[in-house]
């Protein structure tokens, strides 16, 4: 709009003509003479560009999308995912892992489905500290919508973890749940952080003291590893701890799986735990597009 002004303003106080305000502005005459034409700039289109490689998938990733409008919150796709899916389900789209992620960030924006999430990068020593917290997920038990509660141990330095399911988050599931975990881990971490979980921790007392059950202080005195909870009105230190329960729910249990025993889902998550293990950790953070 300023530079239509000034060129309005050449041509009729200025004396010039339109060969010389197109030259002395540094712009094309046929700028020059829409400008003298109209002093407001024509809108111009932007032409829709051809997308042949991912116009055979924008069906079936807006369905999909829809879809997880009903599905539980944990257990929504993620870019990844949805790629994966189309990889599997559809063989002749040949379409790129960044294409479909821009499309799916495109459409969630549309949808209002996307938000903003914060991370602060950090290092670890090998098999010094794990993350221990459980995640709720659903799953189709011989045919019924069941919640598990899963237990989840991360390794902090290699990313790695183990999930197995339980029909209640009991004190009882909660230890055979670390020894499961020690056994696939082969080993037990020296420093094991719990985010103030009912199953270890019985009150919170101040700063990062925290009076624990005596069932708990048995089993850990008999694994000889320490314990370290989360302090509270720390809310950032739960972002770590929830995205590697939710983005394992997202790439492996989506859609919801179908098993026929609660032993058929945890040989299933056994078996995610370990494609997970091939996943390389890198730099860029979580993606919850």
């Amino acid at each position: 709009m300023e530079l239509f002004e000034q060129i309005r303003r050449e041509y009729e106080h200025g004396g010039g003509t339109i060969r010389g305000i197109a030259k002395k502005l540094g712009i094309h005459r046929r700028m020059v003479r829409e400008a003298v034409l109209s002093a407001v700039p024509v809108e111009r289109k932007t032409p829709a560009r051809e997308r042949p490689k991912l116009e055979p998938a924008m069906a079936f990733v807006d369905a999909v999308l829809e879809a997880d409008k009903k599905a539980p919150r944990k257990q929504r796709h993620t870019a990844h995912r949805i790629w994966c899916r189309i990889r599997v389900e559809m063989p002749e789209v040949q379409v790129a892992e960044s294409t479909i992620r821009r499309h799916v960030r495109e459409r969630k924006i549309a949808l209002a489905l996307l938000h903003r999430e914060t991370f602060i990068a950090q290092s670890y020593d090998w098999g010094e500290e794990a993350q221990v917290d459980w995640y709720e997920a659903y799953a189709d038990i011989c045919g019924e919508r069941e919640l598990a509660y899963v237990f989840c141990m991360r390794s902090m330095a290699s990313g790695g973890a183990f999930h197995c399911a339980f029909p209640h988050a009991s004190q009882q599931a909660f230890l055979e749940a670390h020894e499961r975990a020690f056994l696939y881990f082969g080993g037990v971490f020296a420093v094991l952080r719990y985010d103030n979980l009912k199953s270890a921790v019985k009150k919170i007392l101040r700063g990062h003291q925290r009076g624990e059950t005596m069932r708990f202080m048995a089993f850990r005195s008999h694994w000889v590893s320490s314990r370290s909870s989360a302090p509270r009105r720390k809310a950032t230190r739960r972002v770590g701890w929830k995205e590697k329960g939710d983005t394992f729910a997202r790439n492996h249990m989506v859609p919801v799986p179908q098993v026929a025993s609660w032993e058929a889902l945890n040989l299933f998550l056994l078996e995610a735990s370990q494609i997970d293990e091939q996943r390389l950790p890198t730099a860029r953070m979580p993606d919850f597009c």
